[in-house]
């Protein structure tokens, strides 16, 4: 169960990593959504300073699809 520790990320390191993943950002007007036409995935992320939420990124992570352990590796 070693490998499977959630990592703390900001904001902008989540950013980084949803774009790694291939997804794009299409709206920006309060958050920015991100959105990946393979699978048709929209996924709106707040931009604040400091870490994301645990329980929000795990939702995301859902949300995108993968485990903890690729989305550690993005």
């Amino acid at each position: 169960m070693m490998g499977k520790r959630l990592k703390v990320v900001t904001y902008k390191e989540l950013a980084k990593k949803l774009r790694h993943a291939g997804y794009q950002i299409i709206r920006t007007s309060k958050h920015p959504v991100y959105y990946k036409q393979e699978g048709n995935i929209t996924i709106p992320v707040p931009d604040h300073p400091g870490d994301v939420p645990k329980g929000l990124l795990r939702k995301i992570i859902k949300d995108m699809g993968i485990t903890i352990e690729e989305f550690n590796r993005l």
